[in-house]
Protein backbone atom coordinates (compact mmCIF):
# COMPACT_ATOMS: atom_id res chain seq x y z
CA UNK A 1 0.00 0.00 0.00
CA UNK A 2 2.92 1.94 0.87
CA UNK A 3 4.36 1.31 -2.83
CA UNK A 4 0.99 2.20 -4.43
CA UNK A 5 0.49 5.79 -2.44
CA UNK A 6 -2.10 4.30 -0.26
CA UNK A 7 -0.94 4.45 2.71
CA UNK A 8 2.60 6.73 4.38
CA UNK A 9 5.61 5.17 5.17
CA UNK A 10 5.12 3.84 8.31
CA UNK A 11 1.87 4.57 8.64
CA UNK A 12 -1.08 2.90 10.97
CA UNK A 13 -3.16 0.65 10.23
CA UNK A 14 -6.52 -0.72 11.34
CA UNK A 15 -7.96 -4.42 10.24
CA UNK A 16 -10.99 -5.60 10.13
CA UNK A 17 -12.64 -8.89 8.60
CA UNK A 18 -15.60 -8.29 6.89
CA UNK A 19 -18.72 -10.98 6.67
CA UNK A 20 -21.16 -11.82 4.57
CA UNK A 21 -19.84 -13.40 1.55
CA UNK A 22 -19.22 -17.15 1.67
CA UNK A 23 -16.51 -17.40 -1.00
CA UNK A 24 -14.15 -15.30 -1.07
CA UNK A 25 -11.87 -13.23 2.08
CA UNK A 26 -12.46 -9.20 2.60
CA UNK A 27 -10.32 -6.79 5.07
CA UNK A 28 -11.18 -3.30 5.85
CA UNK A 29 -8.28 -1.46 6.33
CA UNK A 30 -8.54 1.70 8.01
CA UNK A 31 -5.78 4.19 7.62
CA UNK A 32 -5.41 7.78 9.34
CA UNK A 33 -6.82 9.12 5.76
CA UNK A 34 -8.96 6.61 4.69
CA UNK A 35 -10.66 3.46 4.51
CA UNK A 36 -9.99 0.54 1.80
CA UNK A 37 -11.25 -2.86 1.48
CA UNK A 38 -8.85 -5.81 0.50
CA UNK A 39 -10.16 -8.68 -1.50
CA UNK A 40 -8.62 -11.89 -2.11
CA UNK A 41 -9.55 -15.78 -2.60
CA UNK A 42 -10.19 -18.24 0.33
CA UNK A 43 -6.67 -19.56 1.63
CA UNK A 44 -8.13 -23.07 -0.07
CA UNK A 45 -7.79 -21.55 -3.74
CA UNK A 46 -9.76 -22.76 -6.30
CA UNK A 47 -8.05 -23.63 -9.96
CA UNK A 48 -8.80 -20.04 -11.61
CA UNK A 49 -8.75 -18.43 -7.97
CA UNK A 50 -6.24 -15.78 -8.97
CA UNK A 51 -7.47 -15.42 -12.67
CA UNK A 52 -10.90 -14.21 -11.13
CA UNK A 53 -8.77 -11.40 -8.53
CA UNK A 54 -7.24 -10.42 -11.76
CA UNK A 55 -10.39 -10.09 -13.72
CA UNK A 56 -12.52 -8.28 -11.34
CA UNK A 57 -9.38 -5.72 -10.70
CA UNK A 58 -9.54 -4.97 -14.51
CA UNK A 59 -12.93 -4.72 -14.66
CA UNK A 60 -13.28 -2.59 -11.90
CA UNK A 61 -10.27 -0.07 -13.06
CA UNK A 62 -12.52 0.01 -16.70
CA UNK A 63 -15.85 1.23 -15.20
CA UNK A 64 -14.14 4.08 -13.49
CA UNK A 65 -15.01 5.96 -16.98
CA UNK A 66 -18.61 5.04 -16.65
CA UNK A 67 -21.64 5.98 -14.36
CA UNK A 68 -22.04 2.26 -12.67
CA UNK A 69 -22.20 2.49 -9.32
CA UNK A 70 -19.36 0.40 -8.12
CA UNK A 71 -16.50 0.19 -5.44
CA UNK A 72 -13.67 2.25 -6.96
CA UNK A 73 -10.71 0.16 -7.57
CA UNK A 74 -6.94 1.80 -6.10
CA UNK A 75 -4.50 -1.36 -6.93
CA UNK A 76 -4.36 -4.60 -7.40
CA UNK A 77 -1.28 -7.10 -6.70
CA UNK A 78 -0.73 -10.34 -8.83
CA UNK A 79 2.70 -11.68 -7.10
CA UNK A 80 1.41 -14.53 -5.10
CA UNK A 81 4.36 -14.77 -3.07
CA UNK A 82 2.33 -11.52 -0.77
CA UNK A 83 -0.27 -13.09 0.73
CA UNK A 84 -0.74 -16.26 -1.32
CA UNK A 85 -2.78 -15.48 -4.15
CA UNK A 86 -3.25 -12.49 -6.00
CA UNK A 87 -5.46 -9.39 -4.47
CA UNK A 88 -7.16 -6.00 -4.69
CA UNK A 89 -7.46 -3.11 -3.16
CA UNK A 90 -10.47 -0.81 -3.08
CA UNK A 91 -12.45 1.96 -1.53
CA UNK A 92 -14.55 1.09 1.11
CA UNK A 93 -18.09 2.46 0.27
CA UNK A 94 -20.16 4.34 2.53
CA UNK A 95 -23.03 2.51 2.39
CA UNK A 96 -25.24 -0.45 3.57
CA UNK A 97 -26.85 -4.24 2.42
CA UNK A 98 -29.66 -3.82 2.74
CA UNK A 99 -30.05 -7.87 3.34
CA UNK A 100 -27.86 -7.66 7.14
CA UNK A 101 -30.95 -5.02 7.74
CA UNK A 102 -32.62 -1.70 6.90
CA UNK A 103 -31.94 1.18 8.54
CA UNK A 104 -34.59 3.55 10.05
CA UNK A 105 -35.21 5.92 7.46
CA UNK A 106 -35.64 2.99 4.78
CA UNK A 107 -37.62 0.43 7.14
CA UNK A 108 -40.28 3.03 7.44
CA UNK A 109 -40.87 3.86 3.80
CA UNK A 110 -42.39 2.03 1.53
CA UNK A 111 -41.20 4.24 -1.37
CA UNK A 112 -38.20 4.51 -0.44
CA UNK A 113 -37.91 0.49 -0.73
CA UNK A 114 -39.44 0.48 -4.30
CA UNK A 115 -37.08 3.31 -5.63
CA UNK A 116 -34.26 0.79 -3.81
CA UNK A 117 -35.49 -2.20 -6.73
CA UNK A 118 -35.76 0.50 -9.52
CA UNK A 119 -32.12 1.45 -8.87
CA UNK A 120 -30.68 -1.33 -8.87
CA UNK A 121 -32.09 -2.04 -12.15
CA UNK A 122 -31.06 0.79 -12.96
CA UNK A 123 -27.76 0.18 -12.49
CA UNK A 124 -27.94 -2.96 -14.46
CA UNK A 125 -29.22 -1.26 -17.47
CA UNK A 126 -26.33 1.09 -17.39
CA UNK A 127 -23.52 -1.81 -17.01
CA UNK A 128 -25.27 -3.35 -20.10
CA UNK A 129 -25.09 -0.51 -22.18
CA UNK A 130 -21.37 0.06 -22.14
CA UNK A 131 -18.99 -0.82 -24.76
CA UNK A 132 -16.95 -3.52 -23.32
CA UNK A 133 -14.35 -2.43 -26.58
CA UNK A 134 -13.90 1.16 -25.80
CA UNK A 135 -13.38 0.30 -22.16
CA UNK A 136 -10.97 -2.76 -23.06
CA UNK A 137 -12.38 -5.66 -21.54
CA UNK A 138 -13.75 -7.20 -24.67
CA UNK A 139 -10.97 -9.99 -23.82
CA UNK A 140 -13.01 -11.11 -20.55
CA UNK A 141 -15.21 -12.77 -21.95
CA UNK A 142 -16.36 -15.18 -25.21
CA UNK A 143 -19.72 -13.55 -26.62
CA UNK A 144 -19.77 -15.19 -29.95
CA UNK A 145 -22.46 -17.92 -29.41
CA UNK A 146 -22.73 -16.87 -25.48
CA UNK A 147 -26.11 -17.98 -25.09
CA UNK A 148 -25.94 -21.59 -27.12
CA UNK A 149 -22.57 -22.38 -24.63
CA UNK A 150 -24.69 -21.73 -20.93
CA UNK A 151 -26.18 -25.47 -20.83
CA UNK A 152 -23.42 -27.50 -21.18
CA UNK A 153 -20.80 -25.14 -19.85
CA UNK A 154 -22.74 -25.44 -16.83
CA UNK A 155 -23.39 -29.16 -17.59
CA UNK A 156 -19.86 -29.56 -17.42
CA UNK A 157 -19.18 -28.16 -14.27
CA UNK A 158 -21.85 -29.83 -12.21
CA UNK A 159 -20.61 -33.13 -13.65
CA UNK A 160 -16.68 -31.70 -12.17
CA UNK A 161 -17.97 -32.27 -8.81
CA UNK A 162 -18.28 -36.33 -9.53
CA UNK A 163 -14.62 -35.83 -8.98
CA UNK A 164 -15.26 -35.17 -5.10
CA UNK A 165 -15.87 -38.64 -3.94
CA UNK A 166 -17.52 -37.15 -0.61
CA UNK A 167 -20.26 -35.53 -2.50
CA UNK A 168 -24.24 -36.43 -1.71
CA UNK A 169 -25.65 -34.31 -3.48
CA UNK A 170 -26.73 -34.93 -7.44
CA UNK A 171 -29.37 -37.60 -6.37
CA UNK A 172 -31.13 -34.00 -4.65
CA UNK A 173 -31.09 -32.14 -7.35
CA UNK A 174 -34.53 -31.59 -8.95
CA UNK A 175 -35.06 -31.36 -12.80
CA UNK A 176 -31.58 -30.36 -13.35
CA UNK A 177 -31.39 -32.40 -16.79
CA UNK A 178 -34.95 -31.19 -17.53
CA UNK A 179 -34.35 -27.67 -16.54
CA UNK A 180 -31.26 -28.12 -19.67
CA UNK A 181 -32.89 -29.33 -21.93
CA UNK A 182 -36.06 -26.90 -21.41
CA UNK A 183 -33.51 -24.36 -22.06
CA UNK A 184 -31.86 -25.24 -24.95
CA UNK A 185 -35.48 -25.87 -26.43
CA UNK A 186 -36.80 -22.21 -26.25
CA UNK A 187 -33.22 -20.00 -26.32
CA UNK A 188 -33.88 -16.42 -27.17
CA UNK A 189 -31.59 -15.05 -30.31
CA UNK A 190 -28.45 -13.65 -29.32
CA UNK A 191 -27.88 -9.97 -28.27
CA UNK A 192 -25.43 -7.27 -28.55
CA UNK A 193 -22.64 -8.30 -26.33
CA UNK A 194 -21.91 -6.38 -23.39
CA UNK A 195 -20.84 -6.32 -20.36
CA UNK A 196 -22.53 -8.80 -17.43
CA UNK A 197 -21.89 -8.43 -13.22
CA UNK A 198 -22.68 -11.83 -12.81
CA UNK A 199 -23.84 -12.14 -9.78
CA UNK A 200 -26.71 -9.45 -9.76
CA UNK A 201 -28.69 -9.94 -6.64
CA UNK A 202 -29.31 -7.22 -3.57
CA UNK A 203 -27.16 -9.71 -1.34
CA UNK A 204 -24.65 -7.77 -3.72
CA UNK A 205 -25.18 -4.23 -3.56
CA UNK A 206 -24.67 -1.34 -1.17
CA UNK A 207 -27.00 1.21 -0.57
CA UNK A 208 -26.92 5.07 0.04
CA UNK A 209 -27.51 5.69 4.12
CA UNK A 210 -29.58 8.61 3.41
CA UNK A 211 -31.70 7.90 -0.07
CA UNK A 212 -32.93 4.91 -2.05
CA UNK A 213 -29.80 5.22 -4.23
CA UNK A 214 -27.97 2.17 -5.29
CA UNK A 215 -24.11 3.02 -4.05
CA UNK A 216 -22.33 -0.16 -5.52
CA UNK A 217 -22.86 -2.92 -7.02
CA UNK A 218 -20.18 -5.30 -5.63
CA UNK A 219 -18.45 -8.78 -5.70
CA UNK A 220 -17.59 -9.00 -9.69
CA UNK A 221 -16.01 -12.34 -9.17
CA UNK A 222 -18.33 -13.65 -11.76
CA UNK A 223 -18.80 -10.62 -14.37
CA UNK A 224 -17.68 -11.27 -18.11
CA UNK A 225 -19.06 -10.08 -21.69
CA UNK A 226 -21.88 -11.79 -22.91
CA UNK A 227 -25.85 -10.94 -22.83
CA UNK A 228 -26.99 -8.60 -20.47
CA UNK A 229 -30.58 -9.94 -19.98
CA UNK A 230 -28.14 -12.45 -17.93
CA UNK A 231 -27.96 -10.50 -15.20
CA UNK A 232 -32.22 -9.27 -15.01
CA UNK A 233 -32.55 -13.15 -15.27
CA UNK A 234 -30.24 -13.88 -12.55
CA UNK A 235 -32.00 -11.04 -10.66
CA UNK A 236 -35.36 -12.69 -11.01
CA UNK A 237 -33.93 -15.56 -9.80
CA UNK A 238 -33.09 -14.57 -6.57
CA UNK A 239 -36.15 -12.04 -6.18
CA UNK A 240 -38.96 -12.53 -3.79
CA UNK A 241 -42.40 -13.44 -4.95
CA UNK A 242 -44.08 -11.62 -1.98
CA UNK A 243 -43.54 -10.11 1.00
CA UNK A 244 -44.65 -13.44 3.38
CA UNK A 245 -42.68 -16.10 1.87
CA UNK A 246 -39.43 -15.20 0.61
CA UNK A 247 -38.80 -19.00 -0.20
CA UNK A 248 -34.92 -20.99 0.98
CA UNK A 249 -33.20 -19.44 -1.93
CA UNK A 250 -34.74 -16.42 -2.70
CA UNK A 251 -32.45 -13.03 -1.42
CA UNK A 252 -34.73 -10.96 0.17
CA UNK A 253 -34.89 -7.39 2.60
CA UNK A 254 -37.03 -6.94 5.73
CA UNK A 255 -39.49 -5.53 5.48
CA UNK A 256 -39.98 -6.83 1.97
CA UNK A 257 -43.29 -4.40 1.29
CA UNK A 258 -42.76 -2.05 -1.50
CA UNK A 259 -39.95 -3.57 -3.23
CA UNK A 260 -41.21 -3.50 -7.16
CA UNK A 261 -42.87 -7.04 -8.28
CA UNK A 262 -40.95 -9.28 -10.96
CA UNK A 263 -43.02 -7.90 -13.27
CA UNK A 264 -42.30 -4.46 -12.51
CA UNK A 265 -38.46 -5.30 -12.74
CA UNK A 266 -38.97 -6.44 -15.91
CA UNK A 267 -41.18 -3.44 -17.50
CA UNK A 268 -38.39 -0.82 -16.01
CA UNK A 269 -35.29 -2.72 -17.59
CA UNK A 270 -37.12 -2.57 -20.44
CA UNK A 271 -38.46 0.91 -20.48
CA UNK A 272 -34.30 1.85 -19.51
CA UNK A 273 -32.72 -0.39 -22.02
CA UNK A 274 -32.87 -1.21 -25.97
CA UNK A 275 -32.96 -4.75 -25.43
CA UNK A 276 -35.47 -7.37 -25.58
CA UNK A 277 -37.07 -8.32 -22.41
CA UNK A 278 -40.01 -10.16 -23.74
CA UNK A 279 -37.87 -13.70 -23.22
CA UNK A 280 -36.98 -12.57 -19.25
CA UNK A 281 -38.59 -15.65 -17.84
CA UNK A 282 -35.89 -17.38 -20.00
CA UNK A 283 -33.52 -15.88 -18.26
CA UNK A 284 -34.90 -16.14 -14.78
CA UNK A 285 -34.87 -20.16 -15.47
CA UNK A 286 -31.01 -19.90 -16.67
CA UNK A 287 -30.45 -17.87 -13.35
CA UNK A 288 -32.02 -20.06 -11.32
CA UNK A 289 -30.16 -23.13 -12.93
CA UNK A 290 -26.65 -21.54 -13.32
CA UNK A 291 -26.77 -20.12 -9.40
CA UNK A 292 -27.96 -23.42 -8.56
CA UNK A 293 -25.35 -25.28 -10.18
CA UNK A 294 -22.68 -22.99 -8.72
CA UNK A 295 -24.02 -23.24 -5.37
CA UNK A 296 -23.39 -26.83 -5.35
CA UNK A 297 -20.61 -26.82 -6.12
CA UNK A 298 -19.10 -25.13 -2.70
CA UNK A 299 -21.72 -28.06 -1.07
CA UNK A 300 -19.36 -30.71 -2.88
CA UNK A 301 -16.52 -28.73 -1.15
CA UNK A 302 -17.24 -28.62 2.18
CA UNK A 303 -18.74 -32.16 2.18
CA UNK A 304 -15.01 -32.57 1.24
CA UNK A 305 -13.79 -30.78 4.69
CA UNK A 306 -13.10 -27.62 2.29
CA UNK A 307 -15.47 -25.35 3.28
CA UNK A 308 -17.59 -25.27 6.82
CA UNK A 309 -20.60 -28.06 5.99
CA UNK A 310 -23.14 -25.34 7.41
CA UNK A 311 -22.58 -22.64 4.78
CA UNK A 312 -22.38 -25.97 1.81
CA UNK A 313 -25.77 -27.23 3.60
CA UNK A 314 -27.18 -24.07 3.15
CA UNK A 315 -26.44 -23.64 -0.17
CA UNK A 316 -27.57 -27.16 -1.67
CA UNK A 317 -30.92 -26.42 -0.07
CA UNK A 318 -30.87 -23.21 -2.13
CA UNK A 319 -30.00 -24.82 -4.81
CA UNK A 320 -33.02 -26.93 -4.68
CA UNK A 321 -35.15 -23.97 -4.13
CA UNK A 322 -33.78 -23.11 -7.11
CA UNK A 323 -34.23 -25.83 -9.08
CA UNK A 324 -37.92 -25.86 -8.32
CA UNK A 325 -38.42 -22.47 -8.85
CA UNK A 326 -37.49 -23.02 -12.30
CA UNK A 327 -39.65 -26.40 -12.82
CA UNK A 328 -42.58 -24.13 -11.30
CA UNK A 329 -41.58 -21.56 -14.67
CA UNK A 330 -41.08 -23.92 -17.15
CA UNK A 331 -44.73 -25.53 -16.45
Amino acid sequence: MTEQGLLASGGHVDLTQLTGGTQNILVRIDTPDDSFVLRRPPLSLRKNSNETMRREARMLSALSRSSVPHPAFRAVCEDVSVLGSAFYIMNAVDGFNPVEGLPELHAHSREMRHEMGLSLVRALSQLGALDPQSLGVFDLGKPDNYLQRQVSRWKAQLLSYDDVEQWDGRSELPGIDRIGKWLDEHRPAQTIPGILHGDAHLGNTLYSFDGSKLAALIDWELTTIGDPLVDLGWLLATWPENAEDFGTGAVGVTPWDGFPSPQELVSAYGELSPRDVRAAEWYGVLGCYKLGIIQEGTYARACAGQVPRDIGENLHERTIWLLERALQWIS
